[in-house]
């Protein structure tokens, strides 16, 4: 008789005995790089400082061993910092360094200070977000010229970001003790943090998917908030470092701002997205209509703002503001509607579109419902309750319905399509209300950043 053995093999290969010597070595690297900060800067740390950076070693290395392009990113980043804080040190009197040589020395001032790499960040964002639209219509796929020079100036763009932040939260500390902070206190600091930050998930979702076509709609709103960051530096010279106030003064801060942005980010990602899957699958005769009811949706909105806030002339000014942002957004909706014919051919798949919207507003959800409670936290420590029903805490938690309610109709009730991408884009006006408008029109315990 024949027997046949069967043999099963339970389990598989464990996280870590799949890892290569290149991850080993990117793992060194992170741990060398923290030694030295910990031993160079660890007596101006206090203990919540330290935990972060010790925290910060194996967030690192997950992210870097998870997708590899960030190891690149993250090292480079830190040389160029180390290689900034080495440039103003060389001119420090023994005391500290010397924040005039941002002016005087020529890397410093052309390149690694904090101002100059946010400007290249800037510029980058720009540039990219043209040769994603030259790619785009070039009609040569996913590896037309135009894309790939548009999604190396993101990447570029996102490295001087970094690096624009990371000085910066040096050279706030060699202004006083005092003064030193995480750079995401104001709405120039936080503006900079949206920009880097949805550009980097939007580059992550190229890479998965293979969808460089969707760069040029992602970096439109990327280019918008630079244009606002560029403004807001001009006319409130929101560039230069300020003291925190009292409540801001808490180490709530380095954890609730990035993790509030993450979901301002995704859900501005998938707003594009949303768009791009519009253009591509509803009627003209909804697209015009939209058009029409969006905007007339926002300035009845606007205007019940205003009229609540008051009618004083800095009110006034605000309203005009956003009023001239609803029209500009108007009219570029209206392009967007007039092209279609020659983008359509050009976008991926309703499917792929669809996927990227929703795992976008996925991520956002979860990091926004953390920084929600760490929200409450802070507040708790700073006003003594965790909710007060301030005019910021309550349009947050009308944006974190709008998105539960989204993702429960699709996981619940199969959502899908073209009011799936009507209700993410719709999504984006209520997030960007939270985000701007309540800053214009609304006083409370939360107003930082007034315009």
């Amino acid at each position: 008789m024949n027997t046949t053995t069967t043999t099963l093999e339970i389990g598989r290969a464990g996280w870590f005995s799949g890892r290569s010597p290149m991850d080993w070595a990117f793992a060194l690297l992170i741990v060398l790089g923290a030694g030295y900060a910990f031993q160079r800067y660890g007596v101006a740390m206090d203990g919540y400082e330290k935990a972060i950076l010790v925290g910060s070693v194996p967030s690192l290395i997950a992210l870097g061993w998870f997708w590899a392009p960030l190891r690149g990113l993250s090292l480079g980043v830190g040389a160029a910092t180390l290689a900034a804080i080495a440039l103003y040190l060389r001119q420090s009197d023994g005391f500290g360094a010397d924040l005039a040589a941002a002016d005087q020395v020529f890397l410093l001032k052309y390149l690694l200070s904090s101002q100059s790499a946010i400007l290249w960040m800037s510029t980058l964002f720009f540039m990219s977000t043209l040769f994603y639209w030259i790619g785009f219509f070039s009609g040569r796929g996913n590896d037309a010229v135009g894309l790939r020079l548009g999604s190396g100036l993101a990447w570029a763009a996102v490295f001087m970001a970094l690096t624009g932040t990371m000085v910066r939260w040096f050279e706030s500390h060699q202004i006083g003790p005092d003064i030193g902070h995480i750079p995401v206190s104001n709405l120039y600091e936080v503006f900079v943090l949206f920009c880097w930050m949805t550009a980097l998930f939007y580059l992550y979702y190229e890479a998965q998917f293979k969808a460089r076509a969707l760069g040029g709609f992602v970096m439109l709103v990327v280019s918008a908030a630079v244009g606002f960051l560029l403004w807001y530096a001009v006319a409130r010279e929101a560039h230069e470092i300020q003291p925190l106030v009292p409540a801001l003064q808490s180490w709530w801060m380095k954890l609730h701002v990035p993790a509030n942005f993450v979901g301002y980010g995704t859900f501005a990602l998938s707003a594009m997205v949303a768009l791009a899957y519009l253009l591509k699958a509803a009627t003209p005769r909804s697209l015009w209509i939209g058009l029409v009811a969006v905007p007339g949706a926002v300035f009845v909105a606007v205007a019940l703002a205003w009229l609540v806030a008051g009618e004083g002339a800095g009110n006034a000014a605000a309203l005009a503001k956003a009023m001239r942002m609803v029209g500009g957004t108007t009219v570029f909706f209206a392009l967007m509607i007039a092209l279609r014919e020659r983008i359509n051919p050009r976008s991926p798949s309703l499917e792929l579109m669809d996927d990227v919207m929703y795992k976008a507003i996925a991520v956002g959800f979860a990091f926004f419902t953390i920084a929600t409670v760490l929200g409450a936290f802070w507040a708790a420590e700073a006003w003594g309750g965790y909710w007060s029903w301030d005019p910021k805490e309550t349009w947050a938690l009308i944006v974190w319905l709008n998105y539960a309610a989204w993702l429960h109709m699709r996981l619940m009730k199969g959502l899908r399509g073209v009011p799936a991408a009507w209700w993410s884009l719709v999504g984006l006006v209520v997030t960007t209300f939270a985000f701007l408008g309540v800053n214009m029109f609304l006083s409370g315990l939360h107003s930082y950043g007034e315009l």
